[in-house]
């Protein structure tokens, strides 16, 4: 065997990248260009779009592949490369499933533009702005999913050697992309993003991050120089050191945009890959905290997973003839795939038919369509799993995932609303933000136990508000300058460093509200 890795490309090109024992198959990949623009789980094993196929010495089978892959493929030489090192191969790589950024057609006529930014740590959104007004949307993956898919891989990745360096340089290229296809050279950017991706971004250590007792080095709430060729780009505040500017760009808009009234006490839940939560008692009172929820809700990382794009399952519904889904852009059916609250609605009417227990586990059903739907029940590569539309299934451990998610969330929500010694019943509001806020429904999210029951009537699906905030701190002087007042106001809650946080956890690992 050569000293270096041999690819060959599903379009018949031939590449050869070098060997590094500190990455990972996959990563090499991915820094190589093979791998770019696909939504990788990076290293959780679970999303199976980083597959290669060794052309001689295959390795052995890890448990992981046994349950994402088929014996056939495993049999063919098929492996997934985020569990294999860098090391020294020959392979073949499959057609990619790659998720290119998508944009609206410029619609204002000239004058002096601004950029309003959402980093988050799975998909990048922008806005231009002209006079005012958003003339282009834009979104997309964040170009460095491939060298971690979470904040603390992402964070492990920027402590080696040049590996900040190299996260950074991949979201300022995006921003440079992004502004070629503009008429002009915005004159002002905003950045909102949580705080790790906004240190990376700025090129500032990110150490104080990578592990307990965990800690903010940099507070936002300032213009920083990102390149000499990208205009100087506003940082909104950070609150703590997983609550960053994507919150406090997200309370912008709820409380500083022209007209906003919001009643008190309202809670803010910003749903991406980091879940960030704020408790407002009153406008001089703020309550936050923070959760690791994991990609799963943009999409990345469960078996049959995609970002909301067009031909993705948005939502299912229960209709006479059983699973119905509703796809994005229309009823053509596009590369088969389920959005993160996809997901949550099909867990939901499972939950609702008797065919999933309080648990997670499949059951049967007791209902003539419950049965017709628990037709499909089976096991594909060693586990349980429900077949819900033709070559796509339902497996067990995405229904595991689901329901990590719920007990984070839940966890979040109770413990912010103990601290204050309110109920829920107490809340003016729940806005729902971020990934899960654009295409989920309450009433899902109701029945799976993020929310508990009654709560729907004040439940607001907020969509964007990091986007939002930043559209407005992009053109309006006086919120910018009344955001600089907020870290006055917030008192924050570490979860994750409490005593019995385990144990609280575990407790909500059940489809059912915790209190």
């Amino acid at each position: 065997m050569s000293d270096t890795i041999r690819v060959q490309t599903s379009d018949g090109r031939e590449l050869t990248v070098r060997p590094d024992p500190a990455l990972s198959l996959a990563q090499a990949l991915f820094l190589a260009g093979p791998f770019r623009g696909l939504p990788l789980c990076s290293g959780l094993g679970r999303c199976g779009l980083c597959r290669v196929r060794f052309l001689a010495d295959a390795p052995p089978v890890l448990a992981a592949e046994e349950k994402r892959l088929s014996a056939e493929e495993l049999a063919q030489g098929w492996r997934l490369s985020c569990l294999r090192p860098a090391a020294p191969c020959s392979l073949a790589l499959p057609e990619p499933r790659q998720e290119k950024p998508r944009a609206t057609a410029f619609a204002a006529g000239p004058g002096p533009l601004s950029l309003a930014v959402d980093l988050g740590t799975t998909s990048l959104h922008w806005a231009a702005l002209a006079e005012g007004r958003v003339a282009a949307r834009g979104r997309g993956l964040n170009p460095q999913m491939g060298l971690g898919s979470e904040v603390m891989s992402r964070l492990a990745f920027a402590a080696r050697p040049e590996g900040a360096a190299v996260l950074r340089d991949l979201v300022l290229e995006r921003l440079r992309e992004i502004i070629r296809n503009l008429p002009a050279r915005p004159e002002s950017l905003v950045v909102a993003g949580n705080p790790a991706m906004t240190l990376i971004l700025l090129g500032l250590d990110a150490k104080g991050l990578r592990g307990a007792p965990y800690r903010l080095d940099y507070a936002g709430g300032d213009v920083r120089e990102l390149a000499p060729d990208l205009p100087p780009a506003f940082i909104p505040p950070l609150f703590a050191p997983f609550v960053g500017g994507d919150l406090s760009a997200g309370l912008a808009a709820l409380m500083l945009a022209p007209g906003a009234a919001p009643e008190y006490p309202f809670l803010l839940a910003d749903l991406g890959t980091n879940g960030e939560f704020v408790l407002a008692l009153s406008p001089d009172e703020l309550l936050c905290a923070s959760v690791p929820l994991g990609p799963a809700l943009e999409g990345v990382g469960l078996r049959f997973g995609r970002t909301a794009g067009p031909g993705a399952v948005e939502v299912f519904d229960l209709g006479p003839a059983g699973l119905a889904p509703r796809r994005i852009g229309g009823d053509a059916p596009g590369e088969p795939g389920l959005t993160g609250p996809a997901y949550l609605s099909l867990v939901s009417i499972l939950l609702a038919n008797g065919l999933l227990d309080a648990s997670g586990r499949f059951t049967r059903g007791d209902t003539p369509l419950a049965r017709k739907i628990g037709q499909g029940l089976g096991r594909e590569a060693g586990e349980p799993a429900l077949h819900v539309l033709p070559g796509l299934f339902l497996a067990a451990s995405d229904v595991e995932e689901i329901l990590k998610l719920k007990a984070a969330f839940n966890l979040a929500f109770s413990r912010l609303l103990a601290e204050a010694g309110l109920t829920a019943t107490a809340l003016a509001a729940v806005h729902l933000a971020g990934a899960v806020a654009e295409h989920a429904r309450p009433a899902d999210l109701e029945r799976l136990g993020f929310l508990p029951p009654g709560l729907l009537p004040r439940v607001r699906v907020a969509g964007n508000t990091s986007l939002a905030g930043a559209e407005l701190l992009a053109v309006d002087a006086d919120a910018r300058r009344a955001v600089l007042d907020l870290p006055r106001a917030v008192r924050a809650i570490d979860l994750t460093n409490e005593p019995g946080f385990d144990a609280r956890y575990l407790e909500r690992m059940t489809f059912r509200h915790v209190s």
